[in-house]
């Protein structure tokens, strides 16, 4: 198939927007699923984790291929992602390797805390995307508010292509602005069937408003256009069709559609709005990286006759291979059997079998070009982030960064016998997925698992238990505490021993001051300072060797940052290693100096609750050290902004509960550290 043809999208989308639905009804339509299987059955094709069927959320990127019709046949590679915060981590990498998504609103709750952290991330990516505002049938759905939200809260330009026709449950189908027709969806036929109409004569006026507000937001980017509209002419659906597609290729605009995902309503029109306005390979530019090595920048073009570069974005456990590798290829063409090589691990891989995925079903291929996402089984050494290609024709692609995991839970096997088995696991754990860290606590000898939240890290122990039939116990869940220091210092340290028998000299001088919240650390030279360039690299290295572990308790330090402001250096006793020792002393001494402290993460909470219980609610939540920075009202429930410490939040969702009669919900994600 011609390149232009492939569409490779996520779904993204706040936990219970309606994602899995809306990948649901695509697969049904597109004729790759023969029923619809639904979430709060456990029967939905893409969450087929037996964890994700029995809580009916979604925990892992699933990706499959369908096709459709839409002016020919066009492929389209589906990556759908998790909405909970703890598995943030699979929005990121999927959407590293995607040309474009859908992001999914819940038409009565608009824009939540999850749809802003996807938007974000979409943005970092520059991600073209569609909005598709879901649950217009439900009570309280209000199209023009969450349109509202998209260009207040997410400062996106979102430009409505289709409005709804009737809402709640006089909810219908939906006005195409485009080609100015209503369209229906036959109950019958389980929304399969079309039926494109008149608008209705009470609707007409206000489906003319809507396209002319339209043609005014595409006048700003489109100067021949404002020509058109200014002179009266009629502007044809195929001309409107092409300028909607170049700006929203070049992400200038977020064309926004609707329907009812769960009442089969607005799904056809969002898969020819994927074909028509979402790019295909090569209308990305091309991808870059670097020589390994060097910083010399590569690109390489969708392109068969390219040399290979592929990227290795999500590793997952299985039964049958031990662990497939999911691939982006983005130039060149893979085949079964051939031999690559990994430039950052230095090693070569084997291609095994090469699969294309729908879900966990798998079929296989010979041979893959550019703009296929499949997975491979063989590979012995690559992680995810890391780069695929050909020896000789060399490139280091931009890796994935893991976000930093914020809690933590004792991990010990139940018998002896198992201790093996279990660092096994936890391997493999950690290799599949980047947001895990397993390490030892050097006071009590155990083995901490760390992830992003008390369902990962509950999750994860799950698995351990029915994937790999490993009984563990399991300690209270710890707090990933930081350290950074208050105060500005200064300090001198010598170094002054025998290296292998070799008398050794060296002194550094370094300055230490806090920086803002949330800062990166940095380490800075004094303008003048020109030390031998290994000893200048050990330097850095003692200096970060130091932060990674503070002197209150042994955690990371953070926000702080360090200038070597003077060195010593005697030229018959110089040895590089004598400075990287004096750099790391240096640093623990300014660490003491400048007043250490222990900080704690911070999260910001967002509950939503019928008004009745927000009184006992935020009580509950000031007895947990909780700071509420907003109440705002939404149609009937109360949406309550608090900032918590991690500390006081386990086991919330339980009191939560109790509290009120089980009708409020809530969402947390990471905001930033604070003093203890």
């Amino acid at each position: 198939m011609e390149l232009d043809r492939f569409r490779n999208i996520g779904i993204i989308a706040h936990i219970d927007a309606g994602k899995t639905t809306t990948t649901e009804r695509i697969l049904f339509y597109t004729g790759r699923s023969h029923r619809i299987g639904e979430v709060h059955d456990g029967a939905a094709t893409m969450d087929w984790m037996p964890q994700e069927q029995e809580r009916g959320i979604t925990i892992t990127a699933a990706a499959t291929t369908t096709f459709w019709e839409r002016n020919g046949k066009h492929q389209i590679n589906i990556i759908d992602t998790p909405g909970h915060v703890d598995f943030t981590l699979e929005v990121e990498r999927s959407l590293r390797v995607l040309d474009g998504a859908i992001v999914v609103f819940c038409g009565v709750s608009g824009v939540q805390p999850q749809s802003e952290t996807v938007w974000r991330q979409a943005d970092h990516y520059h991600v073209p995307r569609l909005a598709f505002i879901n649950k217009m049938d439900r009570v309280g759905a209000d199209f023009n508010e969450v349109v509202r939200q998209i260009e207040d809260i997410l400062e996106g330009n979102p430009v409505p292509i289709s409005i709804p026709l009737g809402a709640e449950d006089q909810f219908a189908g939906l006005i195409d602005l485009i080609g100015m027709q209503a369209l229906y969806f036959s109950e019958k036929s389980q929304g399969a069937v079309v039926e494109r109409r008149e608008i209705p004569p009470n609707l007409k006026e206000l489906a003319q408003e809507a396209r002319e507000s339209l043609l005014e937001r595409l006048t700003l980017f489109d100067d021949q256009l404002l020509e058109q509209v200014l002179g009266g002419e009629e502007i044809e659906a195929k001309e409107l069709t092409g300028i909607i597609r170049n700006l929203c290729v070049k992400n200038k605009i977020t064309p926004v559609l609707c329907g009812s995902a769960f009442k089969n309503k607005g799904i056809q029109p969002l898969l020819d709005a994927v074909v028509d306005f979402l790019p295909s390979p090569l209308d990305v530019p091309p991808i870059k990286g670097v020589k390994p090595g060097t910083t010399q920048v590569v690109a390489r073009k969708a392109d068969p006759n390219e040399p290979l570069a592929a990227l290795v974005f999500k590793i997952q456990a299985d039964s049958f291979a031990g662990a497939i590798s999911y691939l982006r290829i983005y130039s060149g063409v893979l085949k079964q059997g051939e031999q690559l090589y990994n430039p950052e691990q230095e090693k070569k891989e084997r291609v095994g079998k090469i699969f294309r995925m729908h879900a966990n079903k798998r079929e296989e291929l010979a041979e893959v070009g550019p703009g296929e996402i499949v997975a491979v089984a063989g590979f012995q050494f690559s992680n995810t982030g890391e780069t695929l290609c050909r020896k000789k024709e060399e490139i280091v692609l931009e890796p994935i960064d893991p976000p930093t995991p914020v809690i933590s839970i004792a991990v010990e096997p139940k018998t002896k016998a198992d201790q093996e088995k279990l660092e096994e696991v936890l391997r493999r754990l950690e290799r599949e997925d980047p947001s895990v860290a397993v390490t030892q606590d050097k006071e009590t000898g155990q083995t901490l698992l760390s992830g992003m939240g008390e369902l990962h890290l509950e999750i994860l122990i799950d698995r351990m238990r029915r994937e790999f039939n490993l009984k563990v116990t399991i300690g209270k869940p710890q707090v990933a505490y930081r350290e950074t220091i208050e105060k500005q210092t200064s300090v001198q340290e010598v170094f002054d021993k025998p290296i292998a028998g070799k008398t050794s000299f060296a002194g550094v001088g370094l300055e230490l001051w806090p920086l803002k919240e949330k800062a990166e650390n940095e380490i800075r030279w004094a303008e003048g300072l020109t030390p031998p360039a290994e000893a200048k690299t050990l330097i850095e290295e003692g200096i970060q060797e130091g932060l990674a572990s503070g002197i209150l308790s042994g955690y990371p330090v953070i926000q702080v940052g360090v200038r070597v402001t003077e060195l010593e250096i005697k030229e018959d006793e110089y040895h590089p290693q004598a400075f990287k020792i004096a750099a790391a002393l240096a640093l623990r001494k300014g660490l003491l100096g400048g007043s250490s402290v222990l900080l704690e993460p911070v999260m910001q909470v967002e509950v939503i609750t019928p008004p009745d219980f927000t009184g006992d609610i935020i009580g509950d939540l000031n007895s947990r050290r909780g700071r509420v920075q907003s109440i705002e009202d939404k149609k009937g429930l109360q949406l309550l902004t608090v900032g918590v410490a991690l500390s006081t939040m386990f086991g919330y969702l339980t009191g939560l509960r109790s509290l009120s009669q089980g009708r409020a919900t809530f969402s947390m994600m990471f905001d930033h550290y604070e003093k203890v």
